[in-house]
């Protein structure tokens, strides 16, 4: 399959507003996505191949958080290792089933999690992390498992569902849950993505194009998370645009709105 350089400037303009997206709040890899599938990849191999881009952005965004050494995330290993576990799984299941069956479950997942950000928004602002929440428990263990699964199956909308739970469930401020959802993240894509290279599902010259925009685009949200006072409350209304724009394109309505605009 040959690209021409309109494409390759596509898939780096899409990288960066991913990365942006994906760093201050989640969900940018529907934009990532939608621009591999215009590109010409089949489903499979979109899913797949964005998992580069991912690892590339998270990568540069730790570096970014690590050099400002604002953040020093505590009690994250259970948290990571549990996402990563239900990672395994999802990506596993992802090799063999078609992910449009998963859509509107994803859509009802998006609208729940937008209740649960206007139900307590004061958990969102805290400047501090609750402690008292961070100890592991079953149910918390089976709640990142469930996320961990859903972003190895799919990878589009785990950002969100990270975030909720690392705020409401762990007790995590709104930079430090960054922060940790950015490691899960990281090592989850990390081991997952031999699962989609020996399924053939990665097309590795565009997946490192658009790795290069996420990477910049990485870097400028974790810089804005790390030296804006008012971070906190721009990624909360990020992550309000982004669900309700993500749950409208999922359940088809968007090219209608764009219609009557």
């Amino acid at each position: 399959m040959e690209f021409g350089l309109g494409i390759y400037a596509l898939a780096v303009a899409a990288g960066l507003i991913a990365g942006v997206i994906n760093t201050l709040a989640g969900s940018g890899s529907l934009v990532a996505l939608s621009a591999l599938l215009f590109m010409g990849l089949p489903a499979t191999v979109a899913n797949g191949t964005n998992r580069l881009g991912v690892a590339i952005q998270t990568a540069v965004s730790l570096v970014t958080i690590r050099a400002h050494g604002a953040v020093k995330p505590s009690g994250m290993g259970w948290i990571v290792g549990a996402v990563t576990v239900g990672a395994l799984f999802g990506a596993w299941l992802a090799t063999g089933i078609d992910p449009d069956a998963l859509e509107w479950i994803i859509v009802a997942v998006l609208w729940a999690m937008l209740f649960v950000i206007f139900f307590k928004p004061k958990s969102w602002l805290r400047k501090k992390s609750d402690e008292s929440k961070s100890r592991p428990k079953t149910w918390k263990i089976v709640v990142f498992g469930l996320v961990g699964a859903w972003g190895g199956f799919l990878q589009a909308g785990v950002g969100i569902l990270l975030l909720v739970a690392l705020v409401m469930a762990a007790g995590k401020d709104i930079i430090e849950a960054t922060t940790v959802k950015l490691v899960a993240v990281m090592v989850y894509t990390v081991g997952t993505l031999p699962i989609f290279i020996a399924a053939d599902q990665v097309h590795w010259e565009l997946g490192l194009v658009m790795g290069v925009g996420q990477g910049i685009g990485g870097w400028l949200g974790a810089r804005f998370a790390m030296t804006s006072e008012r971070a906190p409350v721009w990624i909360r209304r990020l992550l309000v645009v982004v669900i309700v724009g993500s749950a409208v394109e999922l359940m088809g309505l968007g090219p209608w709105l764009r219609g009557l605009i």
